[in-house]
């Protein structure tokens, strides 16, 4: 008589530690999502009071849509003298109302806080005539690539040089080299603008080599591939500013980081077992460091622009930094907002994905472990 056997059936425990893992990670996916949302809201919302210094703003653009209005209707001949106060009475409570300037100003910044989320900035209305009565989030988007092209190539050559170099110092600890390293880091306490005059002065006026400023030159280019080559030559002074003033500090800075991993027990074993320098700076050094270097690289690049103002003054170069110097000049608000939003959401975004990076790039971390 044959036997009959069943296979074996999956034990309901086996599949448990994979749901609850599906699970913890939806639910600390959910949990990062708020507190980063909660954070923006609140950095947002501080900036737009602070922004209208708490609805000053707002009265000294009724006074200016007043002063406005009085100067349309007296220019209209076929108003009679009589009946100018009462159209621009009407005319300016008309304007304020669909502004919505007749609200009080705890209301209209919950109102700015919901449009500033959305990008739904409006117009640049108090900006110069070759920005103003355009919508913000357009003039943003014009004027971040450049911002971005910018810093973001400067502080890669920084981040990337600044590695190469601090490895080749942590073998060489006491060289006249290392010595020299020490001795200038202090140097990078002066901004990329303070090395950009003397720069300028130097390579634009002694010796014309590089272009005082501007992002391109003028008419520009008709072909794709000179106008990128009068980009970069225009880029060099602004890149070599800001690569001078981080440079010296930073090689300082990731030397010291790599001397103190290149002391660890498992990284003399690799030596005591004779392995390369360039065996083990990969493989004992780099690989177990590479989640602090991610985390400064991407935040790095995150806070790219926060010199950008007077850096992009300087050198007259057409990015985020000198539109927000404008709009600070004009008390655009809402191209102020603009650019701190865009900043928010890339730093969310940014500890985001951190997260996510740590768990692939060291073992010893797990998304939503408890």
């Amino acid at each position: 008589m044959t036997e009959l056997t069943q296979p074996p059936a999956t034990h309901p425990s086996t599949t448990r530690p994979r749901s609850r893992e599906i699970s913890g990670l939806a639910l600390f996916m959910l949990r990062r999502v708020l507190a980063l949302v909660l954070t923006v809201l609140v950095g947002v919302y501080l900036t737009i009071i602070i922004a209208n210094m708490g609805g000053q703003v707002d009265e000294l653009r009724i006074i200016q849509i007043r002063a406005d209005v009085s100067e349309a209707v007296r220019a209209n001949p076929a108003v009679a003298a009589a009946e100018r106060p009462a159209l621009i009475e009407a005319q300016v409570a008309q304007e304020v109302e669909r502004l919505g300037l007749d609200q009080p100003f705890f209301w209209r910044s919950l109102d700015y806080l919901r449009r500033a989320m959305l990008l739904d900035l409006g117009r640049a209305e108090q900006m110069s005539s070759d920005l103003g009565s355009r919508q913000v989030s357009a003039i943003i988007t014009e004027r971040l690539p450049a911002t971005l092209l910018l810093f973001g190539t400067a502080n890669v050559l920084v981040f990337a040089v600044s590695l190469i170099v601090a490895l080749g110092l942590s073998r060489r600890y006491g060289s006249a080299l290392d010595r020299t390293i020490v001795a200038l880091a202090p140097s990078s306490a002066a901004p990329g603008w303070f090395y950009g005059l003397f720069l300028i002065l130097i390579f634009a006026f002694a010796w014309p080599i590089f272009p005082s400023g501007g992002m391109v030159t003028v008419p520009p280019p008709e072909t794709a591939g000179a106008y990128a080559l009068s980009v970069l030559h225009h880029m060099v002074l602004p890149v070599f500013a800001i690569f001078i003033s981080s440079i010296f500090v930073s090689i300082y800075s990731w030397r010291t980081f790599f001397l103190i991993h290149s002391s660890e027990d498992h990284v003399e074993m690799a030596r005591a077992k004779g392995l390369t320098d360039r065996m083990i700076e990969t493989r004992y050094i780099l690989r177990p460091t590479l989640p602090p270097i991610v985390t400064s690289f991407l935040l790095m690049l995150i806070g790219l622009w926060s010199g950008a103002i007077i850096l992009e003054q300087v050198f007259n170069w057409p990015g985020l930094g000198t539109l927000l110097f404008q709009a600070i000049g004009f008390r655009d608000t809402p191209v102020i907002i603009g650019g701190v939003v865009i900043f928010a959401y890339l730093l969310a975004l940014t500890v985001f994905l951190l997260d996510f990076l740590y768990a692939l790039l060291d073992p010893r971390v797990r998304v939503g472990a408890p």
